[in-house]
């Protein structure tokens, strides 16, 4: 028998290597992603309008990633699914 090692790092590449190749082949994988940088209060409120534009009971809509940067301001990244069916 054969058994591979998966560290997280081959994990991770597998995993990169594959969403590269599906992206490629036109197939994405159904989210719309928007990526916004502005300052906290405003980043407060560009979440709220995505969330009553996008209800997360229809769009599974969520915060995907955020991160304060150095300057405060808030740098995120809302995803949605396209529509509500």
């Amino acid at each position: 028998m054969n058994f591979e090692t998966n560290r997280p790092g081959d994990v991770a590449r597998r995993i990169a290597q594959r969403a590269r190749q599906t992206r490629s082949a036109g197939r994405g994988d159904g989210w719309r992603r928007e990526t916004f940088t502005m300052a906290r209060v405003d980043a407060r409120d560009k979440a709220r309008e995505w969330f009553e534009l996008y209800p997360k009971a229809a769009y599974m809509t969520e915060i995907e990633f955020w991160r304060q940067l150095d300057d405060g301001r808030i740098e995120f990244t809302i995803r949605r699914l396209p529509s509500a069916d």
